[in-house]
């Protein structure tokens, strides 16, 4: 075998068994209302999550329209499980089990009621909800195990403090964001200085007839830069 074959050899097996890992790897996707200035608390309800003395829960509901609701449909359409914050497991346990069967939300509910989901909990004892395991040890490390598992993709909502760490660990494969044109002022926002720089590319965006911007942002590599400079 000349050094040519081998060099080919070699090129093809790397280029295979990247494509089976590419396979095999699950993809996680983090979905969130947001403001102009990056805030994500309670968008359903003022209920939701008054922490920190936040007063504007429920700040996504005057923008509720059939865009945005199929815009849900959509993305739950696919196969998933969930991946919550304690937080957010605790709001949705308390919620979406007890929807009415003659509720319009009742399609979602037995859904959410039905898919893994896995939680980030210091209180693995309390997960009531029927489907819920807790992940052990250290956050970005238990994420790429469970990456690495056969299943559906991962799909995050709310859930900001973990979210954050993702974030920071460059794990999150998928933004899929509903932009609102509100500033909060104060909240809890999606984005910190700890995230990783990444550069995403824009799968696919629409907006509402009232503003809202909906769009899907996949992770495409490391940022870009470069400059204006004539002189370069």
């Amino acid at each position: 075998m000349t050094l040519t074959d081998r060099s080919g050899l070699r090129s093809l097996y790397e280029t295979f068994t990247k494509t089976n890992l590419e396979k095999k790897m699950r993809k996680l996707i983090v979905a969130e209302h947001i403001s102009l200035d990056g805030i994500i608390q309670a968008p359903g309800s003022p209920e939701e999550d008054p922490s920190g003395d936040f007063r504007l829960g429920g700040w996504t509901v005057p923008y509720a329209d059939e865009t945005i609701g199929q815009t849900v449909q959509d993305l739950i359409s696919q196969p998933f499980e969930l991946l919550l914050g304690r937080r957010t497991y605790d709001i949705w346990a308390a919620y979406w089990p007890h929807v009415r069967a003659d509720s319009a939300a009742h399609s979602i509910a037995d859904l959410f009621n039905s898919v893994p989901k896995h939680v980030v909990t210091h209180r693995p004892d309390t997960l009531d909800w029927q489907n819920s395991h807790a992940l052990k040890g250290d956050l970005p490390e238990a994420i790429r195990a469970l990456k690495r598992e056969d299943g559906a993709d991962l799909l995050t909502w709310g859930s900001g403090d973990m979210v954050r760490q993702l974030l920071a660990a460059g794990q999150v494969d998928e933004l899929r964001l509903a932009t609102y044109p509100v500033i909060l002022a104060r909240g809890k926002r999606l984005f910190d200085d700890n995230a990783q720089a990444s550069a995403f590319t824009v799968a696919h965006s629409t907006s509402t007839a009232r503003g809202v911007l909906i769009a899907r942002y996949v992770r495409s590599g490391e940022v870009q830069t470069g400059s204006f400079d004539e002189d370069e």
